[in-house]
Formats: structure tokens, sequence, C-alpha cells
């Protein structure tokens, strides 16, 4: 359900596909051949929140911020995440499970392995792989970890746009 707020309504690029059973509201920007699915809550009613092309956000996902937001382009972030972030550059996966606190800051080309826990304030640098509880720098990045990052992107924009021509469900704007 896409749900308006104070007069702002989520904006949804054609290309997109967002699951009718997930839940979209106020200020949100949803960018070309990003996919949105089941059970995922985004939510910009404390401020802006930009999804980028190509990202995808997958089932049981909480996207939302303590104000304004920028999420990738190309960004995968897994099931059942809690994504607080005030940014998260390109090329970044979110590992399921993780929780991301806010006013973090995540750079490009970083993996957060799934069940980290980023504490708030954190600034990941790019090309890091972080893992664990509290969430910590653990490696730089691999070749074999960008390629990872690109192929289940190219798998979930394929697979949105699959579910895409099969018919979006109820999109609609249905005022707050």
């Amino acid at each position: 359900m896409l749900r308006s707020l104070r007069g702002k309504s989520p904006q949804v690029h054609p290309s997109a596909f967002v699951s009718e059973a997930a839940y979209v509201v106020g200020d949100v920007e949803i960018g070309a051949n990003v996919n949105v699915w089941p059970g995922v809550v985004i939510r910009g009613d404390t401020g802006r929140l930009v999804i980028g092309e190509n990202t995808c956000v997958q089932d049981n996902s909480t996207v939302h911020s303590e104000g304004d937001a920028v999420i990738g382009p190309n960004v995968a972030i897994g099931h059942n995440v809690l994504c607080h972030a005030d940014r998260v550059g390109q090329f970044v996966l979110i590992g399921n499970g993780a929780i991301v606190n806010g006013w973090v800051e995540i750079g490009d080309y970083c993996i957060i392995a799934s069940g980290a826990v980023v504490l708030e304030h954190t600034k990941i640098p790019p090309h890091s792989l972080v893992v664990g509880v509290p969430a910590q720098v653990k490696a730089q990045l691999t070749d074999d970890h960008v390629a990872r990052i690109k192929s289940t992107l190219e798998h979930y924009v394929e697979r949105g746009q699959l579910y895409r021509a099969e018919g979006r469900g109820d999109v609609t704007i249905q005022d707050g």
C-alpha cells in the first residue's frame, strides 16, 4: 500500500515493483527498477527518503530515518533488515537480519554481514566488510565480494521485473 501523509505521497518510478503487501508512506521516492517485497515498511514521515535505482528491499524489512535519507543506487537490503541509516552508498549489501541504527553512513561497496548491529552515528568507510555485534570493519572487500553484490542485484532486478509484468496489485495512493 502506498499512503500519503501530511500532503506528501510516495513517488514510484514506473519500472519499479512494489508488492501490494508492502507499506510505503509519506515523502518517499522509489527509483527505476527498485523492488520492494512483501512485508516491507518504508516510512518517509520524518524527512525525505530516497531509494536509488536497481535497489532491492527484501521481505519484512523496515527502512526509516530520523530525517532525510538516501539509499542506493544498487543496494541489496536483505530479509528482515532494520535500516535507519542516513546514507547508504552504492553497491552495498546489508545482510539478512542486520540492524543499522540511526545517523549511520555507509560508504560505497560495503557488505554489512547478516545479523550485524551497526551502532548509532557510525561512519563505515568504502570497501568495508562489516560483521558482529556491535559491528566492526573486519576486512576490505575483494573482487569476489563485489561480484556477489552485483549478482544479487541483477537477480533481484530481474525478479522484480517478472513480478511487475504479472501485475503490481493495489499500489494506488491512499490519503492519510
